[in-house]
């Protein structure tokens, strides 16, 4: 029971043909299935933003997709508007297996965005996951899901700042990739300690 499988946002925009689609998103999905046997504790995360979400590049006139902005936590890129909620979009891939514990959604707060399970973009405000895991008497993570550089990235090394032990299963996860990212995330884990299997 110390052990969890964390799932990363498996969800149809994040799909081929979605608004924010990783190229061969939806090879993670079989990968994720087959390894849900192997933990008794499975979690979710699920981007859910609103319409107006300041993340995206509409909700900035004049702004292209993918360019970034200053808010006031920092650098943020802009992305299409994706997984907005209650849309099609922001469901979990059909072929998802849904048999887990928790499903935590993030990224519902219009001015802040929010990559990481574990805290939003501000690096202060939590989610409560970490709570939920101690409760339960939950030291390690196995990270899976999309995107690697992003939002898997992130959750890793706040898992691991929060000090849990974290691993990310590589075979089951799907980059974007934008100007080098995943290079620079994988690098990022390492030196903080993440296994990458």
């Amino acid at each position: 029971m110390s052990q969890a499988l964390l799932v990363i946002d498996v969800q149809n925009d994040f799909c081929p043909g979605g608004a924010l689609a990783v190229a061969d998103g939806d090879a993670v999905v079989p990968a994720v299935n087959a390894m849900m046997d192997r933990f008794e504790t499975v979690l979710y995360t699920q981007d859910w933003h609103p319409a107006d979400h300041l993340s995206f590049a509409d909700n900035h006139p004049g702004a292209a997709p993918f360019s970034t902005t200053d808010m006031p936590y920092g650098p943020q890129v802009l992305w299409p508007a994706h997984c907005v909620q209650g849309t099609g979009g922001a469901a979990f891939h059909p072929d998802l297996r849904l048999n887990g514990d928790l499903i935590l959604r993030k990224g519902f707060r219009a001015g802040i965005d929010s990559y990481s399970a574990f805290h939003e973009n501000d690096r202060t405000t939590p989610t409560g996951l970490a709570g939920y895991l101690r409760e339960r008497g939950i030291t390690e993570l196995t990270l899976a899901g999309l995107a690697t550089d992003f939002c898997v990235a992130w959750s890793a090394l706040d898992a691991v700042q929060c000090g849990f032990r974290a691993s990310v299963a590589l075979d089951a996860c799907r980059a974007i990739d934008l100007d080098g990212s995943l290079d620079a995330a994988l690098a990022r884990l390492r030196d903080a300690g993440v296994t990458l299997a």
